[in-house]
C-alpha cells in the first residue's frame, strides 16, 4: 500500500527493535521479518532503528548482505565507551564487545554508516572515562553521533547514585566530545567528494529557492545530515532517486549536482528470498 502510494523509504523504528517477535518467542523475529520485506518489488529503501549491539547478529548482517534495499545505515546506541561506566548504566555488552561489532560490520559491510548516541556526565564519570569516550570517537570515527549531557530524573536507577557531576562540567564535555565529532565528520565527508551517488530528491532547500535538498542511503531523515543540490536542472519530480556528483562537503552536508535519474529507479528483477541460513 506504501509503495503504491509513492513512499520510497520504509523505516521500521522501535525503542528496541531488536525485540522484535519475542513476545511470541521467535528466536530471528527481526531477521525473517527482513526476509519476507525482501521478497516485495520494487525500488525503495529500508532503514532500521535502533538496534543494540548484541542484537546485530550474524543473521542478520547476512540478510543486510543479500538485499541492497536495506540501507547501509544502523543507529546502534551505546551510550559510553567505558566498562564502568557501561555497567552502571545496566548496559549488556562491553567496550570490547562494541568494538567487535563494529569492526564485523565495517568488515562484512564496508558501505555501512553507523550513528550513535553518547552520554556524558553520568554520575561519577572521571575525566579520565571521558577521555576514554573521546579517544573512541577519534579512533573508530562513527558517521554520526547525538551528544547528551546527563540530566537527573527522580525515578531513575541513577539518581541515586554518588558524585553527581555539575552543570558546568557536563558542558564542558558535551563541547570537547561534539568538537571531536566534528572533527571525525569533516574528514570522512571529505572522502565522498567526486563519488557519484544515489540520492533522494525530497525538494526546494528551505534557506533558497535555487537549491534543493535530498538524502543518500545513510542519512536518515530529519536527524542526520543532507545533500544540497546546487545544480538540480534535470530532476523532473521531487521523491525520486537521482544520481549525484558530490562536489563540496559542509560540515555535516554534502553538496553536489544531479547527473541523471538513478539506475536504483529502475523496476528490479523478481526477487527470490535471502537465505538466512549462515556458514
Amino acid at each position: 500500500m506504501l509503495l503504491n502510494q509513492g513512499t520510497h523509504e520504509i523505516i521500521l523504528i522501535a525503542q528496541d527493535l531488536g525485540d522484535f517477535g519475542k513476545e511470541t518467542r521467535e528466536k530471528k523475529g527481526l531477521e525473517d521479518l527482513l526476509v519476507e520485506l525482501s521478497l516485495t518489488e520494487g525500488s525503495f529503501w529500508l532503514r532500521l532503528l535502533y538496534l543494540y549491539p548484541d542484537e546485530i547478529t550474524d543473521q542478520l548482517i547476512h540478510v543486510m548482505q543479500q538485499d541492497p534495499r536495506i540501507c547501509r545505515y544502523l543507529d546502534m546506541p551505546i551510550q559510553h565507551i567505558n566498562n564502568d561506566i557501561l555497567k552502571a548504566m545496566k548496559r549488556k555488552t562491553s567496550k570490547e564487545e562494541i568494538i567487535g561489532t563494529l569492526e564485523k560490520l565495517r568488515t562484512k559491510l564496508p558501505e555501512i554508516v553507523i550513528r550513535t548516541s553518547l552520554m556524558v556526565g553520568f554520575p561519577g564519570e572521571t575525566e579520565e572515562q571521558f577521555q576514554e569516550l573521546v579517544q573512541f570517537v577519534k579512533e573508530y570515527a562513527l558517521d554520526n553521533i547525538g551528544i547528551f549531557k546527563y540530566s537527573k530524573e527522580k525515578e531513575s536507577a541513577s539518581a541515586g547514585l554518588p558524585d553527581h557531576l555539575s552543570e558546568e562540567v557536563k558542558e564542558k564535555r558535551f563541547q570537547i566530545l561534539a568538537k571531536a565529532q566534528l572533527e571525525v565528520v569533516r574528514k570522512k565527508n571529505r572522502k565522498w567528494i567526486g563519488k557519484k551517488i544515489p540520492v533522494l530528491v525530497e525538494g526546494y532547500h528551505p534557506d533558497s529557492p535555487f537549491l534543493m535538498r535530498g538524502r543518500h542511503g545513510g542519512q536518515c531523515p530529519e536527524i542526520d545530515g543532507q545533500v544540497i543540490i546546487n545544480d538540480g536542472r534535470k530532476v523532473k519530480a521531487f521523491g525520486q532517486l537521482y544520481e549525484v556528483e558530490i562536489t563540496e562537503v559542509a560540515d555535516y552536508d554534502l553538496i553536489g549536482k544531479v547527473l541523471s535519474a538513478s539506475p536504483s529507479s529502475m523496476p528490479p528483477q523478481k526477487r527470490t528470498p535471502p537465505v538466512l541460513s549462515v556458514v
